[in-house]
């Protein structure tokens, strides 16, 4: 009577909580753990604590939960039946049916184990180990890092490995395998005596990448093999050799760098072609260097620093071995101060041109470019001052050598009368000195240019007045209108455009929409706006529930054009060309439209129409640009239309089209076209593109790339096929 009153009590407490004492071990001292059950019965003769129903034991952070558990507190052992989970004290789960633990819980036999890694990681084994409380070792074992639903037909994973012996280390985020059978879509597709993955939750892990198979007109059929290494959680390389049946072999990498206020990425690629190819004869070697890096010099974050590199050894490389797209290449160095809203650089350019007509010898580089733009914070006589500098010295292997040193100050003030009319007043002053040495060994590209070493100076002064008189009304659908005119005069003498400087930074100019306002349209510095003259127009504005439309309307008058100038924007009349725009954007779409009328017919000179739309994962844009001749390059009329979808179809589908069309002709320069497959850690792809376009001065020929990889991911995340390929295939466009 007596034992079954103290049964009941024991009962009782342990149901709100019992502390257990474990006995010492050498070297540990003695310990209490924390037990919780519905029942509990305790033998005092064998110190055995029998407990049953909702059973959990916490042991310094380590838990144990079953519908039964045995503890022995002399020998340390617990054993546990029925829904057996084991939490470490990281959080990682293990499973089983039944379980024999000592050592404080830290090893043991397992029986019918399983185990949550990560997020969607699993692992199941009919039996296993537990060493040292992070290493288990199972027996005719499952793992995969995909997702498993609960419902028929979705719980055969993606892919899996299934293996006689496995190793799987929670400290160091290891399955290791022996024996490893891989099985895709439940079918077995490769065998190996050993296999090592990194576990479910880790997110970047030395290995084997999925390889790339694919065929290209220039190295024929081949296969690239990358590799993955990662340092550290702040720096990997990939290392991705490929090979072809046409005898070709190419070498490419990649470094990436990260610290906490900047970092660098580096890709490199070269090949040896013993038989000379891409035009060449005899033992030819090609190569290419991209990257970029920024770096933080100060605590505060004003002074950074950084360079952009892309080089190449030769005009073809790139495009026959499918790395790159560019025609013009651009390296720069630089270091910068941002302060408040005032800006100093120190910047040097080095250009590479890979057109057919590029000649090195006449492509510019500069060494430096020193820009200085400071504004006080304070008001300078009621309005905004600024304050610029910028110096540059540029230099070729032919032609003139320039060095410029310009000046510019302007004052801005804005006035608001009581009816709402928005005046605003701008003063500037600028000069600038050049030196010009030019030996004439380029006479056919600078006929005007003198010969010998000269110095040139000019002062641009001027004065400008900007009118502007905004309507706003409102309709009872909450939709507002803005109707805005703009009228704008400025007063400048005529000259500064020095016959004998050699025009660099604008050859070719074209009035549009975003510069029309401006008191000075002209890029660069070389060549500036003279004369008195005016420009006039309108904007117009409608806000309406879940979209925008915007309108532009305007023109420029001068009173007498600038010859030199003329010769660079064609324009040898008084009015210049109507420049216009229209937007309209709601959530899933905008269109723009970009016009340039021409001011005698009235027809459509210039006309950039772009259009997109988006919903979830399809997205589709389309753009249609018309140009007129350019008088600077020689080019002649330009029509062209570019498509770009990205469609999303069956769920698990993603069509990829891409097209470059000239509409003059109805010929295509570029069609790209991929399909993949992505369903969570699986991926899949195939993809097409036909360069129409050729270069037989550079051996660069029409081309057809046809490639085809997977992506199998381990750490459980989604897998996107258009980043199976490289960026040339999927999306080149985009850039």
């Amino acid at each position: 009577m007596f034992a079954r009153q103290i049964t009941l009590l024991l009962s009782a407490i342990v149901a709100a909580g019992l502390c257990v004492t474990a006995p010492a071990s050498a070297g540990r001292p003695e310990r209490r753990l924390l037990l919780q059950a519905d029942e509990v019965l305790y033998d005092a003769n064998t110190s055995v604590v029998s407990a049953k129903g909702h059973v959990e034991i916490d042991d310094q952070g380590r838990s144990l939960f079953a519908d039964t558990i045995t503890y022995d507190q002399a020998r340390d052992q617990v054993t546990a039946l029925g829904h057996v989970i084991v939490l470490d004290e990281k959080g990682n789960a293990s499973f089983a049916d039944h379980i024999v633990l000592a050592d404080r819980m830290r090893n043991g036999v397992l029986s019918g184990f399983g185990a949550l890694i990560g997020k969607n990681g699993r692992l199941a084994a009919a039996s296993a180990r537990r060493i040292n409380g992070t290493v288990y070792v199972t027996r005719h074992t499952a793992y995969s890092p995909c997702r498993i639903c609960d419902r028929p037909g979705h719980r055969t994973p993606l892919w899996q490995v299934k293996s006689e012996r496995v190793v799987y280390d929670q400290t160091r985020h290891k399955v290791r395998f022996k024996d490893a059978s891989v099985d895709l879509f439940g079918v077995p597709v490769l065998w190996s005596p050993y296999l090592s993955l990194p576990d479910a939750t880790v997110h970047h892990a030395s290995g084997l990448l999925m390889p790339v198979f694919g065929g290209s007109t220039t190295p024929g059929y081949f296969v690239r093999l990358p590799v993955y290494i990662a340092f550290s959680d702040s720096n990997d390389a990939t290392i991705a050799p490929m090979t072809s049946l046409k005898g070709d072999a190419m070498l490419s990498a990649e470094y990436r760098q990260r610290w906490q206020n900047g970092g660098f990425w580096l890709q490199g690629s070269g090949t040896y072609n013993p038989n000379g190819g891409l035009g060449g004869t005899g033992p030819q070697t090609y190569g290419h260097l991209f990257g970029s890096g920024r770096a933080q010099l100060d605590d505060i974050g004003n002074w950074r620093s950084g360079f952009d590199l892309q080089l190449t050894t030769n005009n073809a490389y790139m495009k026959d071995f499918g790395i790159s797209q560019l025609d013009r290449l651009v390296n720069d160095l630089f270091v910068e101060n941002q302060t408040g809203r005032s800006r100093f650089s120190v910047t040097a350019y080095y250009f590479q041109g890979l057109r057919g007509a590029d000649n090195p010898d006449l492509i510019p580089f500069v060494l430096p470019e020193v820009d200085f733009n400071y504004i006080p914070s304070e008001k300078v006589g009621g309005g905004r001052l600024q304050m610029h500098l910028n110096s540059v010295i540029l230099g070729q292997t032919f032609g003139p050598q320039s060095r410029r040193l310009t000046q510019e100050m302007d004052w801005r003030r804005s006035l608001i009368s009581a009816d709402g009319q928005v005046w605003t007043l701008q003063a500037d002053i600028r000069g600038d000195l050049y030196h010009v040495d030019n030996d004439g060994r380029d006479g056919a590209n600078y006929p005007t240019v003198p010969l010998g070493s000269r110095f040139h100076a000019r002062a641009i002064p001027y004065l400008a007045l900007d009118w502007r008189w905004p309507f706003l009304s409102s309709s009872s659908q909450g939709t507002e209108f803005l109707v805005e005119p703009i009228a704008q005069v400025i007063a400048q003498s005529y000259g500064g455009n020095i016959a004998g400087l050699p025009i660099e930074d604008a050859r070719s100019i074209e009035l549009n929409d975003t510069d029309i306002f401006s008191f000075n349209k002209l890029p660069g510095y070389d060549l500036i706006e003279s004369g008195p003259r005016a420009n006039y127009g309108f904007k117009a504005e409608a806000l309406f529930t879940g979209g925008e439309a915007q309108f532009q309307l305007a023109q420029s008058y001068r009173l007498r054009q600038d010859p030199i100038l003329n010769s660079y924007t064609g324009e040898t009349e008084a009015l210049s060309d109507i420049v216009g725009r229209f937007d309209v954007r709601f959530p899933h779409f905008a269109l723009s439209d970009r016009i340039s009328v021409d001011r005698h017919s009235g027809s459509v000179d210039r006309n950039e129409v772009f259009a997109s739309t988006s919903l979830g994962r399809t997205s589709f844009e389309a753009s249609y640009v018309q140009l007129p001749p350019n008088l600077a390059t020689g080019l002649g009329p330009q029509k062209q239309i570019n498509t770009l979808g990205d469609i999303n179809f069956l769920g698990n589908w993603q069509l990829f089209v891409a097209t470059q069309q000239n509409a003059l002709t109805g010929k295509f320069f570029n069609m790209e076209y991929a399909l993949g497959y992505q369903i969570d850690c699986f991926g899949i792809a195939l993809g097409y593109r036909r360069r129409y376009t050729s270069d037989p001065a550079q051996g660069i020929p029409s081309s057809t790339d046809l490639l085809f990889g997977l992506v199998v991911q381990t750490d459980g995340q989604q897998v996107n096929p258009a980043k199976i390929f490289p960026d040339d295939v999927f999306g080149s466009q985009r850039r």
